[in-house]
């Protein structure tokens, strides 16, 4: 066999080969003019995203939020209301969604019965699920909070007291805040989300949303 001794070019990158090459695209980072992050109080019943094919379609993002190129940074379920995080940053969106980086999210949670010293003990230290066992949590009892009535109303059962809890965890598995709490005895009613990270809720109300520039 005839082996030839001259150096094989190199082709030159373009942008055709970067937009067809997966790895590429992966080292590159976002970049935008002007990065920002959108900080929305999510209604309960509303999707997280923009677009829906259900007939009748169910409310989504679009229904609040008229601003382009933004996209949510994780997820809030349908039945969860409070703190969603959006931006145009591809690096912002990784560090606050990817499970890796542990971002801490609190949550305050009306539970189905009067929570025990047990239950709050084993939130905290780590509660066995299907998926294993989950990472140790900042779990402490709340007084009812001053915030909005949920439309619809939590259905209670009658003579039957609930509590609120405080919730915080640095994982993203999923419908994990009631799946620990339903794990402990204490059915969640009612999850809110009220900061993830160094981002808080504040006084925004169902629906609303502030724009925050980023540096």
């Amino acid at each position: 066999m005839n082996f030839s001794n001259k150096k094989t070019e190199k082709p030159v990158p373009n942008r055709q080969n970067l937009q067809n090459n997966p790895y590429a695209k992966k080292r590159n980072a976002t970049k935008v003019a002007h990065p920002v992050i959108v900080l929305f109080n999510k209604p309960f019943d509303v999707l997280c995203q923009f677009t829906d094919n259900s007939t009748p379609p169910r409310a989504t993002l679009a229904d609040f939020i008229p601003i382009p190129e933004v996209y949510a940074a994780g997820r809030l379920d349908r039945d969860s209301e409070g703190l969603l995080l959006l931006t145009n940053c591809g690096q912002t969106q990784h560090r606050i969604s990817d499970p890796k980086h542990k971002m801490a999210k609190t949550y305050w949670v009306q539970l189905d019965g009067n929570i025990s010293d047990e239950a709050l003990a084993q939130l905290t230290a780590g509660v066995q699920l299907n998926d294993g066992l989950t990472l140790p949590a900042i779990a402490q009892r709340l007084a009812e909070p001053a915030i909005w009535p949920r439309q619809p109303p939590v259905r209670q059962r009658a003579n039957i007291p609930t509590s609120w809890i405080s919730l915080t965890i640095t994982e993203g598995r999923n419908r994990q805040v009631r799946r620990m709490t339903a794990a402990v005895g204490f059915p969640t009613l009612r999850l809110i989300r009220v900061q993830i990270g160094d981002w808080t809720l504040t006084d925004l109300a169902p629906g609303q949303y502030k724009v925050l520039a980023l540096k």
